[in-house]
């Protein structure tokens, strides 16, 4: 849980950033089309003391708040490698439950080895196509970011937008990639003014339009005509049948 919600970087000149956001606030919260807060889940990649994945992610928990939307932040520490417990595992059962109640998510890794970690990989591994019938990821928004401790690169975005569409997810159009991230946040973890950080505030804001945009119209969205005339049964007998 963040204690600390206070966006300096935007609050610095608050007359400037009044006239940016005029245009672009969310609805009142008087407006019919703002039933709820956006609930948008965030993942990050990394379990070191100092992740640059996850303060990145909480740089996003605390625009969300200022966007109107509510954050909560999945912390991976303790969570087992797939297949190592079964769906029963705390963790695991955490995990499954804020996937389900999210509506947007934002995912954040490092880039290692030319691409996202094992930890945030083991977090989607977990998700099953259907809990009880339900698709836990269908049709809900998702935003990508990544963390690099050498110059500026799109390996991990890329390979988390493959499994964002993998996952019938809504990938927005932006994503953000953080060179050099050690030399962007000061020793208390906020993040620096920068190019970088102005990308994540424009990422966040994206999230939470699309979000928006697209609640209550998700299920039209993603629906598919193979899968309208195809039931369950028969599919499963196709997929499974026998080489002969």
């Amino acid at each position: 849980m963040l204690t600390d919600l206070s966006l300096p970087h935007l609050d610095q000149d608050q007359a400037r950033d009044a006239e940016h956001f005029a245009d672009h606030a969310l609805p009142s919260a008087n407006e019919p089309s703002l039933t709820h807060k956006p609930k948008i889940l965030l993942l990050y990649g990394s379990l070191r003391k100092r992740s640059y994945s996850r303060l990145v992610i909480e740089e996003c928990a605390r625009l969300l708040n200022h966007f109107g939307a509510e954050a909560r932040i999945f912390d991976p520490t303790d969570l087992p490698q797939p297949d190592t417990e079964d769906e029963n595992h705390p963790k695991v059962q955490e995990l499954r439950e804020l996937m389900i109640w999210s509506e947007g998510q934002i995912w954040c890794s490092p880039e290692r080895h030319g691409s996202m970690t094992s930890i945030l990989k083991s977090q989607i591994d977990w998700v099953p196509l259907s809990v009880g019938a339900v698709r836990p990821t269908q049709g809900k928004t998702l935003a990508v970011m990544q963390v690099s401790g050498g110059s500026q690169s799109f390996n991990a975005v890329n390979q988390m937008r493959i499994l964002g569409r993998w996952m019938r997810m809504v990938t927005i159009p932006n994503q953000s990639s953080v060179a050099k991230a050690f030399l962007e946040f000061e020793e208390d973890g906020r993040m620096k003014p920068s190019s970088y950080y102005n990308r994540i505030v424009d990422v966040v804001e994206e999230l939470v339009k699309f979000t928006l945009l697209t609640r209550g119209h998700s299920e039209y969205l993603v629906s598919r005509y193979s899968e309208r005339v195809e039931s369950a049964q028969q599919l499963s007998e196709r997929v499974n049948q026998r080489s002969i």
